[in-house]
């Protein structure tokens, strides 16, 4: 089964409808975020902020000051670019209950081209202290985190996706934040992914097997904070580790990753992301083809580890 993990963060939101401190924002995209879906069915929790996005921020800090729990949706490049000071300043700084929820992250955005990829956004929300980062990698997912998020204390910067991805998990899993899964086991070499590229690290875990190569693939949908504990036991049991991501190689999962081992136990790291270089317009697929986001090169950089 197919679904972004943006439709399953509106459906989330009408299960929550009854919450007595939930608060849903949008600014003017509420059919592209899914939000129009919650609006429907709880109006008077939902406000539409207009082309507003930093406003919205605003409002949204307001309204934590006085107890609600808000989820501020958006693209992430108005949401997390365009408001940043106010998410800095107002919510972070404040340490409030606010999550940015920003869809559309990544290339595959696809045909709304460069301007409008979200590839440095984690680099961005990491550098922000005490913000909380979720990716998740499926719709089920998704809904977990969401539910706990509502128990957690603090800003959390939730990325979720246009694209429809095939489900990771079979039934819904209980998501602890900051605790990363192992999806695969193996003694070879390990694969940390997060987000779609989840589902490129388990393909090529097969193609791999097939060549006498077995990889451990861990799913990383909190980046901050990272488990700290899973990336220091693969790197004591695996010679070398690749990081895969929808997001810059500077900033994200790779460089978290990276950052941790270079001080606790220095292992061979490979980092799969986008290089130092914009998006642009163009078929999903294609644009991952052409990132090097793909299964193929997940296999090609762990055969040459591996020799």
């Amino acid at each position: 089964m197919k679904k972004a993990t943006r439709q399953a963060y509106g459906e989330t939101l009408i299960k929550f409808k009854e919450h007595p401190d939930l608060v849903v924002l949008d600014a003017d995209l509420s059919a592209a975020t899914k939000t129009d879906v919650f609006a429907k069915v709880a109006p008077d929790k939902f406000f539409n902020m207009g082309i507003a996005e930093a406003d919205m921020i605003g409002t949204a800090a307001g309204l934590a000051f006085g107890g609600k729990w808000r989820f501020s949706g958006s693209f992430f490049m108005l949401a997390a670019g365009r408001a940043y000071e106010q998410i800095r300043n107002a919510v972070a700084y404040q340490k409030l209950n606010v999550t940015i929820a920003a869809t559309h992250a990544g290339i595959t955005v696809g045909e709304d081209g460069g301007s409008h990829q979200a590839i440095e956004d984690i680099a961005l929300m990491r550098a922000i202290p005490g913000m909380t980062i979720i990716n998740p990698v499926d719709d089920l997912e998704t809904e977990a985190a969401i539910e706990a998020i509502l128990e957690h204390e603090g800003p959390v910067y939730l990325r979720l996706g246009r694209l429809a991805v095939e489900r990771v998990h079979e039934s819904k899993q209980l998501f602890t934040i900051g605790k990363a899964e192992t999806l695969v086991s193996g003694a070879d070499g390990t694969i940390i992914a997060t987000g779609l590229m989840v589902q490129e690290a388990l393909d090529a875990a097969k193609q791999l097997a097939e060549q006498n190569i077995n990889v451990r693939v861990l799913n990383f949908s909190t980046i901050k904070p990272l488990d700290e504990e899973l990336v220091l036991q693969a790197a004591n049991e695996t010679p070398w580790i690749i990081t895969a991501e929808e997001h810059r190689v500077v900033g994200g999962l790779g460089s978290a990753v990276s950052e941790f081992l270079s001080e606790n136990q220095p292992t061979k790291v490979v980092k799969i992301g986008v290089q130092d270089q914009f998006g642009q317009s163009g078929n999903p697929e294609l644009l991952k083809e052409h990132y090097g986001l793909t299964a193929k090169n997940i296999v090609e950089k762990a055969v040459a580890l591996t020799k």
